[in-house]
Protein backbone atom coordinates (compact mmCIF):
# COMPACT_ATOMS: atom_id res chain seq x y z
CA UNK A 1 0.00 0.00 0.00
CA UNK A 2 1.50 3.50 -1.01
CA UNK A 3 1.72 6.32 1.58
CA UNK A 4 0.60 9.73 0.73
CA UNK A 5 4.26 11.39 1.82
CA UNK A 6 3.29 15.39 0.21
CA UNK A 7 2.20 16.50 3.78
CA UNK A 8 6.32 15.40 4.64
CA UNK A 9 7.42 16.78 1.39
CA UNK A 10 6.03 19.82 1.76
CA UNK A 11 7.17 20.55 5.38
CA UNK A 12 10.51 19.83 4.27
CA UNK A 13 10.40 21.96 1.36
CA UNK A 14 9.41 24.99 3.34
CA UNK A 15 12.15 24.70 5.85
CA UNK A 16 14.34 24.91 3.47
CA UNK A 17 12.70 27.92 1.52
CA UNK A 18 13.13 29.43 4.76
CA UNK A 19 16.62 28.72 4.70
CA UNK A 20 17.11 31.03 1.35
CA UNK A 21 17.30 34.52 1.05
CA UNK A 22 15.84 35.10 -2.67
CA UNK A 23 13.10 33.06 -4.56
CA UNK A 24 13.76 29.25 -5.31
CA UNK A 25 13.01 27.84 -8.89
CA UNK A 26 10.39 24.92 -9.49
CA UNK A 27 12.93 22.84 -10.94
CA UNK A 28 15.21 23.50 -7.58
CA UNK A 29 12.39 22.24 -5.56
CA UNK A 30 11.83 19.40 -8.13
CA UNK A 31 15.45 18.40 -6.87
CA UNK A 32 14.88 18.52 -2.95
CA UNK A 33 11.25 16.87 -3.53
CA UNK A 34 13.05 14.40 -5.66
CA UNK A 35 9.51 14.88 -8.21
CA UNK A 36 8.67 16.58 -11.35
CA UNK A 37 8.49 20.73 -11.45
CA UNK A 38 4.88 20.48 -12.79
CA UNK A 39 4.20 18.46 -9.32
CA UNK A 40 6.00 21.38 -7.43
CA UNK A 41 3.80 23.84 -9.19
CA UNK A 42 0.68 22.03 -8.34
CA UNK A 43 1.68 21.50 -4.79
CA UNK A 44 2.44 25.01 -3.91
CA UNK A 45 0.00 26.48 -5.96
CA UNK A 46 -2.58 25.63 -3.17
CA UNK A 47 0.01 26.55 -0.77
CA UNK A 48 0.27 30.09 -2.46
CA UNK A 49 -3.91 30.17 -2.48
CA UNK A 50 -3.88 30.33 1.39
CA UNK A 51 -1.35 32.76 1.57
CA UNK A 52 1.53 30.32 2.75
CA UNK A 53 4.11 31.17 -0.64
CA UNK A 54 4.70 33.54 -3.00
CA UNK A 55 5.55 33.16 -6.66
CA UNK A 56 7.30 35.43 -9.45
CA UNK A 57 7.55 35.09 -12.70
CA UNK A 58 10.64 35.77 -15.02
CA UNK A 59 14.68 36.11 -14.41
CA UNK A 60 15.23 35.73 -11.02
CA UNK A 61 11.78 34.55 -10.55
CA UNK A 62 10.59 31.66 -8.33
CA UNK A 63 8.51 30.88 -5.00
CA UNK A 64 9.01 32.35 -1.58
CA UNK A 65 7.09 32.00 1.72
CA UNK A 66 4.80 35.08 2.41
CA UNK A 67 4.09 33.47 5.94
CA UNK A 68 5.53 33.97 9.77
CA UNK A 69 6.77 30.41 10.52
CA UNK A 70 5.27 31.01 14.25
CA UNK A 71 1.61 31.61 13.01
CA UNK A 72 1.54 28.47 10.80
CA UNK A 73 0.81 25.08 12.49
CA UNK A 74 1.48 21.69 10.50
CA UNK A 75 -2.58 21.37 10.64
CA UNK A 76 -2.49 25.00 7.90
CA UNK A 77 -0.27 23.10 5.69
CA UNK A 78 -2.09 19.36 5.70
CA UNK A 79 -5.15 22.06 4.97
CA UNK A 80 -3.41 23.75 1.94
CA UNK A 81 -2.56 20.06 0.65
CA UNK A 82 -6.37 19.81 0.25
CA UNK A 83 -6.61 17.48 3.53
CA UNK A 84 -5.73 13.82 2.25
CA UNK A 85 -6.96 11.05 4.12
CA UNK A 86 -5.06 10.46 7.22
CA UNK A 87 -5.53 7.19 7.45
CA UNK A 88 -5.32 3.80 4.90
CA UNK A 89 -7.33 1.95 6.62
CA UNK A 90 -11.13 1.31 6.18
CA UNK A 91 -13.80 -0.56 6.24
CA UNK A 92 -14.37 -3.93 3.85
CA UNK A 93 -17.94 -2.98 2.95
CA UNK A 94 -19.42 0.66 4.00
CA UNK A 95 -22.80 -0.79 4.07
CA UNK A 96 -23.00 -4.31 4.92
CA UNK A 97 -25.88 -5.99 5.56
CA UNK A 98 -23.97 -8.75 8.41
CA UNK A 99 -24.78 -8.17 11.68
CA UNK A 100 -21.22 -8.87 12.46
CA UNK A 101 -19.34 -6.70 9.71
CA UNK A 102 -22.30 -4.11 11.49
CA UNK A 103 -20.30 -4.72 14.69
CA UNK A 104 -17.18 -4.73 13.11
CA UNK A 105 -17.55 -1.11 11.11
CA UNK A 106 -18.72 0.33 14.39
CA UNK A 107 -15.91 -0.28 16.31
CA UNK A 108 -13.39 0.21 13.75
CA UNK A 109 -15.09 3.72 12.71
CA UNK A 110 -14.96 4.85 16.41
CA UNK A 111 -11.11 3.94 16.75
CA UNK A 112 -10.79 5.76 13.32
CA UNK A 113 -12.02 8.62 14.24
CA UNK A 114 -10.81 8.84 17.40
CA UNK A 115 -6.83 8.42 16.01
CA UNK A 116 -8.13 11.25 12.62
CA UNK A 117 -8.66 13.90 15.46
CA UNK A 118 -5.88 12.85 17.94
CA UNK A 119 -3.67 13.55 14.83
CA UNK A 120 -4.71 16.30 13.82
CA UNK A 121 -4.87 17.89 17.12
CA UNK A 122 -1.26 17.24 17.30
CA UNK A 123 -0.32 18.90 13.81
CA UNK A 124 -2.04 22.08 15.01
CA UNK A 125 0.35 21.76 17.89
CA UNK A 126 3.28 22.46 15.95
CA UNK A 127 4.45 25.38 14.09
CA UNK A 128 6.53 25.71 11.59
CA UNK A 129 8.53 27.68 13.49
CA UNK A 130 9.62 25.17 15.92
CA UNK A 131 10.39 22.81 12.93
CA UNK A 132 13.12 25.55 11.92
CA UNK A 133 14.25 25.96 15.83
CA UNK A 134 14.65 22.08 15.59
CA UNK A 135 16.43 21.93 12.06
CA UNK A 136 18.88 24.65 13.46
CA UNK A 137 20.03 22.61 16.80
CA UNK A 138 20.36 19.64 15.15
CA UNK A 139 22.64 21.86 12.63
CA UNK A 140 24.44 23.23 15.13
CA UNK A 141 24.87 19.82 17.04
CA UNK A 142 26.32 18.42 13.84
CA UNK A 143 28.64 21.43 13.36
CA UNK A 144 30.00 21.34 16.94
CA UNK A 145 30.46 17.17 16.28
CA UNK A 146 32.33 17.89 13.24
CA UNK A 147 34.54 20.29 14.97
CA UNK A 148 35.38 17.79 18.05
CA UNK A 149 36.43 15.06 15.87
CA UNK A 150 38.54 17.15 13.84
CA UNK A 151 40.43 19.88 15.62
CA UNK A 152 41.98 22.42 14.21
CA UNK A 153 46.18 22.12 13.74
CA UNK A 154 46.87 24.97 15.34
Amino acid sequence: MRRDSRLSGVLHVLLHMAEFEKPVTSERLAVMMQTNPVVVRRVMGGLRELGLVASGKGHGGGWTLACDLDRVTLHDVYLALGAPGILAMGHRSETPECLVEQAVNAALAAAFEDAERLLLSRLGDVTLGQLSVDFHARLSGRQRNLQDNHPDDA
